[in-house]
């Protein structure tokens, strides 16, 4: 790595002379302006609105814009100049929890090496006071034309320093924030809580930019002349979530499928009970009504079979009444022909 500063922290009245290096790099995917018709390149020249000549890089400096327009010229000698003790130092100036670093302040990261082997040794001695303290040392430095913040901790064996922002560049969140009040159930915590213990954590080095290789794959696709890539089916989700209690149960069970563990086993959160509708209440009566029915329907039941079973029985006597009737009859009328008979008898003899 090439530095990019040199300078030396102030430690009391301790010197350690260091060499700056950045600690990041980007891997961003960088285009270039193209005219779309033909396909030419489409280019910035820096060029003098005074005499219209094109400069290079050598013949242009710096100059500070006033309100009235005018330009007041600004060297590198001028800033080198500046009486301030952190021109070439990275003074530093307390020692603080690392928490107590808002992470809204945190901006570019440096690599912070020994410069020489005189200053090897001052150099460990304040990684190390680093270490045992568990802290980290909050200092000031000038670089590229501007005082800055920077917080000094350690990485592996090396001191990083990671610039910050000053307070009055960090915004206040006003109007931010939901404006309708909102309630959260116990239970839909349980939930969430549920569903961070699942995703546990994740190896950062195992994360990738999948963005940046589906970019890359579309350029050696077009480059080989092939057609680029079919669209990606679009995701189902980022809409409107009208049941959160299931949307979260559902990410949980899709949380431990990702990690293996099963399915089916539900979350272990307390269940809420029902709400009671109108419905629900006119339940019972309900029920009452139906059993009422049932009784209604039993004894017309009961009625129309014992109405059967008097016909049956009449059906089956009427036949003997029939049978004695006729024995009557016969009787009968064999008498009254008997009467008839006796008076001829006299009279014949």
């Amino acid at each position: 790595m090439r530095s990019i500063w040199n300078g030396a922290i102030s430690f009391g009245l301790v010197s350690i002379p260091i060499k700056l290096f950045n600690a990041t790099e980007s891997h961003s995917i960088s285009f270039r302006q193209i005219h779309t018709e033909d396909g030419g390149r489409v280019r910035y020249r820096k060029v003098c609105e005074l005499d219209g000549e094109e400069l290079d890089a050598s013949e242009i400096g710096k100059a500070y814009e006033d309100a009235d327009g005018s330009l007041v010229p600004i060297t590198d000698d001028d800033l080198a100049a500046l009486p301030l003790p952190t021109a070439r130092t990275i003074e530093i100036v307390a020692f603080v929890p690392a928490d107590s670093i808002d992470p809204l302040q945190i901006d570019t990261a440096y690599y912070l090496s020994a410069s020489g082997v005189p200053a090897a040794k001052p150099y460990t001695l304040l990684r190390e006071a680093l270490k045992r303290s568990r802290k980290v040392a909050v200092a000031k430095f000038a670089l590229r034309g501007r005082e800055r913040l920077g917080m000094l901790r350690v990485v592996d064996d090396v001191i990083a320093m990671h610039g910050l922002l000053w307070p009055d560049e960090i915004r206040a969140p006003e109007g931010v924030a939901p404006d309708s009040a909102v309630k959260i159930r116990d239970a839909e915590l349980d939930l969430a809580d549920a569903l961070m213990d699942t995703l546990g954590e994740v190896d950062v080095d195992s994360l990738h930019d999948d963005y940046r290789e589906a970019v890359e794959s579309l350029i050696a696709s077009k480059a080989g002349g092939a057609l680029p890539p079919a669209e990606a089916p679009e995701t189902k989700g980022g809409g409107k979530v009208i049941d959160l209690m299931a949307a979260l149960e559902k990410s949980v069970r899709a949380a431990k499928e990702a990690r293996g563990e099963e399915a089916a086993e539900p979350a272990e959160v307390t269940e809420l009970k029902p709400r009671k509708t109108a419905a629900r209440k006119s339940a019972p009566a309900k029920k009452t009504a139906t059993k009422a029915a049932t009784k209604t329907t039993s004894a017309k039941a009961a009625t129309k079979s014992t109405s059967k079973a008097s016909a049956a029985k009449k059906s089956v006597a009427s036949p003997k009444a029939s049978a004695a009737g006729a024995k009557k009859s016969t009787a009968t009328t064999a008498k009254k022909t008997a009467k008839k008979a006796a008076p001829r008898k006299r009279a014949s003899a």
